[in-house]
């Protein structure tokens, strides 16, 4: 097998796997509009959060040797590879604090499995505004660009057979 198999950490590993199932189930338990303020998706708001929380353990890991050198590609795949990873870290952090603001502009209560957290906006009558559009629709571009990062992980097993899968199975 190529050098490239180094595996990633096993906490690396448990964080990366937690924050996928965390993204899609927030985006399945998703709602949207005004009618949020009578009926608040509660489990929607705490996987949201569960998101924001997962990221920064993963990125300290990342700095600290949890995720392991590989040989990178050269030309515009590296390129592709660096935005897709930056975008998907932004993401992680953008759209559940989006959410928490858009949560905050309707006037909603935010929990986080329980724990009740304060209003980072204050509420308003009609629209939330931009904010929370862009919520909802980064909402969907995080599925997207996680659904091309596990394809591209797929190309790099089977066709380039360089053995990224078993770098982050949890074994």
């Amino acid at each position: 097998m190529p050098s490239n198999s180094i595996r990633y950490s096993k906490s690396m590993i448990v964080i990366h796997w937690l924050t996928a199932l965390a993204v899609f189930g927030a985006w399945l338990t998703a709602e949207g509009g005004r009618h949020v303020v009578q009926n608040p998706p509660l489990l929607h708001f705490s996987l949201g959060l569960a998101v924001l929380a997962l990221v920064v353990p993963r990125l300290i890991l990342s700095l600290t040797g949890g995720a392991p050198t590989m040989a990178a590609p050269q030309g515009w795949l590296a390129r592709a590879a660096r935005i897709g990873h930056g975008l998907l870290y932004l993401l992680l952090i953008a759209v559940p604090l989006t959410g928490w603001y858009a949560a905050s502009r309707l006037g909603v209560p935010i929990s986080f499995f329980g724990l009740h957290l304060p209003a980072i906006a204050a509420p308003v009558q009609g629209r939330p505004g931009l904010i929370a559009e862009f919520h909802e629709n980064a909402g969907t571009f995080i599925l997207i660009l996680a659904g091309l990062h596990a394809l591209m992980a797929i190309w790099h097993q089977f066709v380039l057979r360089d053995g990224t899968l078993q770098r982050m199975s949890p074994r």
